[in-house]
């Protein structure tokens, strides 16, 4: 008997029987996506720093392209993997990208004329919590697949990271709140303990199994970089709170999205693998 493949690029070259392109080829795409990710957010912090502004539109386009890059990457992931086990999974990352750049054009306030809202900030957030649902939606459905289903590590982690969305959201938004945001504390307590939850869901997968690591760091950049957010928005400013968000925020989605791609053979030969019932 063969001996079983143990990690995502051993299972990727087992799956090559069925594959007309060779393995050079498929990764291709995935460098060359995340190559134009990376350029156009250092044009966009660039732009912003030594341009007209990080408001201007050249440097808020870098940021809405940098976005929109990572949600091209989640659609073709779902094509590449589209008809195995891996294809939900998948797929709700994607999903949960797309809704994510939604919540970049409402904070960046380019849909208030479509989307009337009386501060964007809220059509952030409730886009934003929407794609966090499907993350951890995609965190169950990887954990069945892979039957990663130690509940003490899921628990534990979920329950440390609720814990640290609480004390933030405590110290940072309700201590913090001016009479213009407080129409946001109590918003803010949700959808910090969604993004919390996240990372709480992912770090459970990273602690059973070690190839979910670079998704799990991902969600716990996107929860630092709304921790972040907050500061600027209720403890009245952050120095350069532009380059701070966006540099943990953008590197997050990234690391979801391509973590998730890392994975998916693995969730493809998962079920394969084990006895039908």
């Amino acid at each position: 008997m063969s001996a079983k493949p143990t990690s995502p690029a051993q299972l990727a070259n087992a799956e090559e029987h069925r594959d007309a392109n060779p393995p050079a080829a498929r990764a291709q795409l995935p460098i060359t996506l995340g190559l134009l990710w990376a350029a156009a957010l250092a044009f966009a912090m660039l732009w912003g720093n030594f341009g007209a502004g990080h408001s201007s539109l050249p440097a808020t386009w870098g940021r809405m392209g940098a976005s929109l890059v990572l949600v091209v990457a989640g659609v073709m992931g779902w094509i590449r993997w589209r008809g195995t086990s891996a294809a939900r999974f998948v797929t709700l990352v994607a999903v949960g990208m797309a809704l994510g750049t939604l919540g970049d054009f409402f904070n960046a306030d380019l849909l208030q004329k479509i989307i009337p809202l009386p501060d964007p900030v809220l059509g952030g957030m409730a886009s934003f919590g929407l794609g966090h649902i499907a993350y951890i939606w995609a965190c169950f459905e990887a954990a069945r697949v892979t039957g990663l289903r130690n509940q003490f590590a899921r628990n534990v982690s979920v329950i440390a990271w609720l814990l640290v969305a609480t004390i933030g959201w405590y110290v940072i938004v309700y201590v913090g709140a001016s009479e213009k945001t407080r129409p946001l504390v109590w918003p803010a307590l949700p959808y910090s303990l969604l993004l919390a939850s996240t990372a709480g869901f992912a770090t459970g997968l990273a602690v059973q199994n070690r190839h979910f690591l670079l998704l799990a760091i991902g969600a716990a950049l996107f929860f630092l970089s709304d921790m972040l957010l907050a500061i600027g928005l209720f403890r009245g400013g952050l120095p350069h709170s532009t380059e701070w968000v966006w540099l943990t925020y953008s590197p997050g989605q990234m690391l979801i999205v391509f973590g998730a791609l890392l994975v998916c053979p693995l969730l493809a030969f998962a079920a394969g693998k084990r006895p039908s019932a």
